[in-house]
């Protein structure tokens, strides 16, 4: 009977050392899940306590985490845009001066390059708030040593809490031992047990009351930071698509009016073309006209207009009571001939 009892407690022990060795082995990384009661139902509280904040805060580093790796994305895109919005800009400049004869196109790139430096100074403010209040902050905190710290510490009570499991699994083990044989030596074993394991009580108290407040104020602070980071991020790209919306629809508008403008803008005859056979007639307004600069003519229903130069365009330049200009054709209708420069008389019309 001894012999078998013996045996049967030398397997409780091989057990109990693989056990703690497996323990230790999944514990080594983070903090231990458990569901036995070691001390009392406090206790217990608090260790699933620890066990949530302990993954709370590994689930909020692995965010900020990603927020980092998405931040140093768009910085390097960025970087990337400026490169290629600079390039772009000087290529306008340079079009722009080597046709000036293309004098649309040639004002249209003029105007496109100098709003791209507008657009790559947008990307560079909102490339350097990514840097300075994205990536910045959330590293010192991924790094930093209050998360370290209070992760540690519920580290030291994981491995104190399994210390403890084994102990009281020593203490059953030697009360059962006194129960059998309560010899001296037996007793003097089991006494020092129970004093080991009110030691770790006393050391788990301690310890877990002080690794539950350090990542509580952890959590706290990173989910704040976190929070303020994602809200200035957003804040940030909105701004900077808002900016870059602006200088693009301001751009694009001048760019149009440029070219609405030198449409409708009447043409201009070069002095080469004019020469002493060129015919004028008498025309009368149909419809009232006002000129919109001095190269124009204002007509009045009624006003005789001598016309001098018709153009394929549309637009007709001639005087109506002292004032040349140029005005629309289709504003008059013609009347007869006037004497050429030659003093030849034509005919009606």
């Amino acid at each position: 009977m001894d012999a078998l009892r013996k045996q049967a407690s030398k397997l409780r022990d091989q057990v109990a050392k693989q056990q703690q060795a497996v323990i230790k082995q999944f514990s080594a990384s983070g903090y231990e899940h458990s569901d036995v009661v070691v001390i009392d139902e406090m206790e217990m509280q608090r260790h699933q306590q620890l066990e949530k904040l302990y993954r709370s805060t590994r689930s909020g580093k692995e965010f900020q985490r990603e927020l980092v790796k998405a931040a140093e994305a768009f910085t390097s895109i960025g970087y990337k845009h400026i490169e290629a919005g600079t390039k772009l800009s000087e290529d306008c400049y340079k079009y722009g001066l080597e046709n000036a004869n293309d004098e649309i196109l040639a004002k249209a790139t003029s105007i496109y390059g100098d709003a791209r430096k507008h657009v790559e100074k947008e990307q560079e403010d909102f490339t350097r708030l990514l840097f300075t209040q994205i990536l910045e902050p959330l590293r010192a905190m991924i790094s930093g040593a209050p998360l370290e710290d209070a992760r540690h510490l519920a580290q030291r009570y994981s491995k104190m809490r399994q210390e403890a499991e084994t102990q009281a699994t020593e203490v059953s083990r030697r009360q059962a031992r006194v129960r059998e044989a309560p010899i001296p030596e037996n007793v003097t074993k089991l006494h020092a047990a129970e004093a080991r394991m009110q030691e770790l009580k006393a050391n788990m108290a301690v310890l877990g009351k002080e690794a539950t407040a350090a990542l509580a104020a952890v959590e706290s602070q990173q989910q704040r930071l976190t929070f303020q980071r994602l809200v200035s991020m957003v804040e940030g790209e909105r701004t900077y698509h808002e900016r870059v919306a602006a200088i693009l629809h301001q751009i694009e508008a001048e760019m149009v009016s440029d070219k609405q403008r030198r449409d409708s803008a009447p043409p201009t005859v070069p002095s080469n073309l004019l020469s002493d056979k060129t015919k004028y007639f008498l025309a009368v307004a149909m419809h009232a006209f006002e000129g919109s600069s001095d190269k124009e003519l204002d007509l009045v229903i009624g006003d005789y207009v001598v016309v001098r130069k018709v153009s394929p365009s549309g637009w007709s330049e001639g005087e109506c009571r002292g004032k040349n200009g140029w005005f629309p054709s289709a504003y008059v209708e013609r009347r007869q001939r006037l004497p050429n420069s030659n003093g030849n008389n034509t005919d009606f019309y």
